[in-house]
């Protein structure tokens, strides 16, 4: 797994030892900043369950001007704080080593963020119980990007998810990412 653009191109990144997480793939990876390139610039991100921290300085290195990542296992943590590091992006990158709604509580009162990227444990469900919580938060306005990566059985359409409607999904072979905005 590597930096797939800008100005931590190439460089490779760690990934979290066992089958806690699972890396998004660089191919999938170079897909989806293709399609929020025009967003990138300047933008304020959220990582959360960020894994490894990849789409989070993936996010950096094209020229994000801040990204915070949000996880809970330690072991994950500790890899972020060393791609970090080594990617040399530690001073626009915060990690916030908790719980995802207890990091929102913690960031609340904040200006929203422009993109804000999700990569919960597949069938968890982990999901909405932050897009409950964005529903009536600062973090998150009309104008902010959410995508959710997920695995392709799992159907945004009949989950009972209000505050939010689907944008476009972007299928793959084994997973697809949605893109979702704040109803006003």
């Amino acid at each position: 797994m590597r930096v797939i653009a800008g100005k931590a191109r190439s460089l490779p990144l760690t990934t979290v030892p066992g089958e806690a997480t699972r890396p998004t793939t660089d191919r999938i990876k170079e897909t989806l900043f293709n399609m929020l390139q025009p967003r990138i610039g300047g933008c304020r991100f959220l990582d959360i369950f960020a894994g490894s921290g990849a789409i989070g300085i993936e996010a950096l290195s094209r020229g994000a001007e801040s990204a915070v990542f949000v996880e809970k296992n330690k072991k994950a943590c500790a890899c972020i704080r060393r791609n970090l590091a080594f990617t040399k992006l530690e001073e626009s990158g915060k990690l916030l080593e908790m719980d995802a709604v207890q990091a929102l509580r913690v960031m609340e009162g904040d200006a929203p963020f422009d993109i804000i990227f999700m990569d919960p444990p597949y069938a968890s469900g982990a999901e909405f119980a932050v897009f409950e919580y964005l529903k009536d938060s600062s973090l998150c306005s009309i104008d902010t990007l959410i995508l959710c990566e997920a695995s392709l059985q799992t159907d945004y359409t009949v989950s009972g998810l209000t505050g939010f409607e689907v944008l476009r999904e972007k299928k793959y072979k084994t997973n697809k990412h949605v893109f979702f905005r704040k109803v006003s």
